[in-house]
């Protein structure tokens, strides 16, 4: 990240002293440790709290998380409709609600948000918690896993499937497509993985058109919006934002928290023999690696932090920059249980926050409570080198753990 280098293309309206050269696609981490990475870059001294960057086609950065909450609580400023300063990177079609702004996004946003009702959430758990604990009793006698293979890519996935019931035979095709879209960075292979998901999802669609059942697919074709049904492109866009947002945030923020655990074996410890404290744990953790970079595009010209921005103008906004900044908490790089405050951006904000929240923080609670009651003491395997993806989210693409078997 280099400081005050003018870019070549520069828009008239950015100031010379307002552009750094920083790539949020190209950040390098060896050891896991994305958003100290991030915070360490963003948050070096002389660094301006929002700047524009030459990469990816231009846009601005936002650095702190004053800023952050700023951008996702006004949708009359800043719009959602692209979710990714790269244009090939943006779903065709769009996602809704995601990428729909108020007041539109309401209606199909309470469609979905059925699906995402306590009761459900409830019956949700219930089938992770069997699932989290058949995985860990399937390699536990091994005394070793590659954790994100072996276990935090099948949870989100399988809680998806039986939303939309889909059959178990399906899963390693739905893996498959998953790890090109979440871990991988070449261009093409995200690309390539879209289709091969759009065109999974029409076929379901397809056959759900042919013979309703009670699954999420089913419910979806029935409801109106504006009085009229849905088409098959809103369908897909809604039906495959559930799917991603699942597997990008769930299985992702599995990987830093088992990273941290094995690392850190007094806290770990802690969990294990207090489980009442994981609910607060889920929470502290999701503040201290949030994994989501947001983007959204500027409305009509505007100020922010001080800048004026151009309508049209690309806004990043790493959720690691509000988490680890020091102005918004002491001691950001601490894990603390007892931190009063441990309010985070992992879930966006304002009208988009994330529908799934609620069911994202019950996997990673029975993630802790069923891993920890089974195997309390893990590490990383000696030597193992822990390779970070960064995109629209953050991922450990391999997390080998080690343990000892009595």
């Amino acid at each position: 990240m280099a400081f005050g280098i003018p870019a070549a293309q520069r828009p008239e309206h950015v100031p010379v002293e307002r552009v750094i050269d920083f790539d949020i696609y190209a950040v390098q981490v060896d050891d896991g440790e994305y958003q100290a990475q991030i915070s360490r870059q963003l948050h070096a001294p002389g660094a301006p709290d929002i700047f524009w960057t030459p990469q990816n086609g231009g846009h601005w950065v936002t650095a702190r998380a004053d800023l952050i909450d700023e951008v996702l609580a006004d949708p009359q400023r800043f719009s959602s409709r692209r979710i990714s300063v790269i244009e090939a990177m943006n779903p065709t079609p769009p996602f809704a609600p995601l990428q729909i702004d108020p007041p539109d996004h309401a209606q199909y946003r309470k469609l979905l948000g059925l699906a995402m009702s306590p009761l459900a959430v409830k019956a949700l758990g219930d089938q992770a918690r069997a699932l989290a604990i058949e995985l860990i009793e399937g390699f536990k006698a091994k005394g070793e896993c590659e954790f994100i293979g072996d276990f935090a890519a099948h949870l989100p996935i399988a809680i998806f499937m039986s939303m939309v019931d889909l059959p178990a035979e399906d899963r390693p095709q739905l893996l498959d497509i998953a790890e090109s879209l979440v871990r991988s960075d070449s261009l093409m292979d995200v690309m390539q993985g879209n289709q091969r998901l759009a065109a999974y999802t029409l076929q379901k669609i397809s056959e759900r058109r042919s013979k309703p059942g009670n699954d999420l697919i089913s419910q979806l074709l029935a409801a109106e919006v504006g009085g009229k049904p849905m088409d098959d492109m809103t369908l897909l866009g809604m039906v495959d934002l559930f799917l991603l947002a699942g597997l990008d945030t769930v299985a992702s923020m599995m990987g830093f928290f088992a990273r941290y655990l094995a690392l850190n074996a007094g806290f770990r410890q802690r969990l294990a023999a207090e489980p009442e404290s994981i609910a607060r744990a889920v929470e502290e953790l999701l503040r201290r690696f949030p994994i989501a970079n947001l983007a959204r595009q500027v409305i009509d010209d505007c100020t922010l932090g001080g800048v004026s921005l151009r309508g049209g103008d690309l806004v990043l906004l790493p959720t690691a920059a509000f988490g680890l900044d020091e102005r918004r908490f002491e001691r950001p790089e601490a894990v603390e249980l007892e931190r009063k405050s441990k309010i985070n951006a992992t879930f966006g904000g304002g009208a988009h926050r994330c529908l799934g929240s609620m069911l994202a923080r019950v996997e990673l609670r029975i993630f802790l409570e069923e891993w920890l009651a089974r195997i309390p003491d893990f590490q990383l395997r000696p030597g193992a080198e822990l390779s970070v993806h960064s995109g629209a989210v953050a991922a450990i693409r391999q997390l080998p753990l080690v343990w000892d078997v009595d």
